[in-house]
């Protein structure tokens, strides 16, 4: 009898952290969902506002201005600060900087609808969305250990990084489509990677319950859903620079 209930509660708890690894990697993925609307909803309102549009886009050349230029890097100084104030932000003062990041992405990339015919652009972004989903499927099911791929990635990454500021200078179309081929392989591999990597990092909070505070773990939901938005949105801005239609 004593053993039956011991069985009892020993389920019991397993079920318990079994729900606290999925509702960690739900708040994950409706964050990311969450900055994607977000970027979305900004870019569409700057696209069909030619006064806002005034204000990024010199009207006569079509390129951005100061402050368009400004918008621009503002979203990976925003992830920057996200990632080196992890520790001394607020839960409320990273959800806010996650939100201004996601606008300023999405005003950013309002170019995107100017440049490229609306078909085209929805069609690479249901292309990247299927191939996202795949791989994050894969990474959550998969019974390989990944994280050997990681420092090969990160390099990769570093060799994109590289070679768009050297073709900044070369201006060369030719190798900036050739780089995007790469550039969807090494983030959709990347996709699969952080998937599993955020896995476990629920199945820690499991196991580890005790040592993690609620804020931590959903600061960790915030920085997690911002890992997994750029990985989208790198497949699908190569994707669009391979197959998109420009006007």
């Amino acid at each position: 009898m004593e053993q039956q209930n011991y069985q009892y509660q020993d389920n019991s708890v397993f079920v318990q952290e079994r729900s606290v690894s999925k509702k960690f990697f739900a708040n994950v993925f409706l964050w990311m969902f969450v900055a994607l609307a977000i970027s979305t909803l900004a870019a569409y309102f700057i696209n069909a506002s030619a006064e806002a549009q005034s204000y990024l886009f010199d009207p006569l050349t079509g390129k951005r201005n100061l402050l368009g230029t400004v918008a621009m890097f503002a979203p990976l100084a925003l992830v920057l600060l996200m990632g080196a104030g992890f520790n001394r932000l607020s839960f409320g003062a990273l959800v806010g900087i996650f939100i201004l990041f996601a606008t300023l992405l999405g005003i950013s990339l309002s170019f995107i609808l100017v440049v490229y015919n609306l078909g085209s652009v929805v069609g690479c972004f249901a292309a990247a969305t299927g191939i996202f989903g795949v791989m994050a499927i894969m990474g959550y099911t998969t019974n390989t250990d990944l994280s050997k791929f990681g420092p090969i990635l990160m390099a990769g990454v570093i060799g994109l990084v590289i070679a768009s500021v050297i073709n900044m200078f070369i201006g060369s179309s030719q190798f900036d489509y050739i780089m995007s081929f790469f550039g969807v392989a090494i983030f959709t591999a990347l996709t699969a990677y952080n998937v599993q990597k955020i896995k476990r990092i629920g199945l820690g909070i499991e196991e580890n319950g005790e040592q993690f505070a609620v804020v931590d773990t959903k600061k960790l939901a915030i920085m997690s859903a911002l890992t997994l938005y750029l990985d989208f949105l790198n497949i699908f801005l190569f994707l669009l620079r391979i197959f998109g239609s420009r006007k």
